[in-house]
């Protein structure tokens, strides 16, 4: 069981920030994490993803070099880190937790099995 926990969201103008945060709790170990979005029309799409254990990490190319995802475990936390924001990055941002053995992190949406409940990313130009 692993409960997820969404807050940072907000609306922005256009080349603005925001961080993120994800405060995630529970006993079944989570060897990797991220970040997906969906907006309006669209499907779910994977953002960023990390490694629990390596740190090592992934991003879609549409947010590559503008966001950095980032955790501390101590704290149970993961953060996303947005640049350079852009309106085609409006969306709904989901934390989510996978618990699969599997190697690295990944973007794959069926390879996670507890989600948060969402947190809403408007940015106007």
């Amino acid at each position: 069981q692993v409960q997820l926990v969404e807050s940072g969201g907000g609306s922005v103008q256009a080349g603005g920030s925001l961080r993120l945060s994800c405060v995630h709790s529970g006993s079944t170990y989570r060897p990797y994490m991220a970040w997906f979005r969906q907006a309006p029309g669209k499907e779910r799409e994977g953002v960023a993803s990390i490694s629990t254990r390596s740190g090592n990490t992934i991003y879609a190319e549409s947010v590559n070099g503008r966001f950095i995802i980032s955790q501390d475990n101590a704290k149970n936390a993961l953060y996303l880190q947005m640049d350079s924001l852009k309106p085609d990055d409006t969306a709904v941002y989901y934390c989510a937790a996978g618990v699969q053995l599997i190697a690295g992190p990944t973007l794959l949406r069926d390879r996670y099995n507890f989600w948060g409940q969402g947190t809403q990313v408007t940015v106007s130009s």
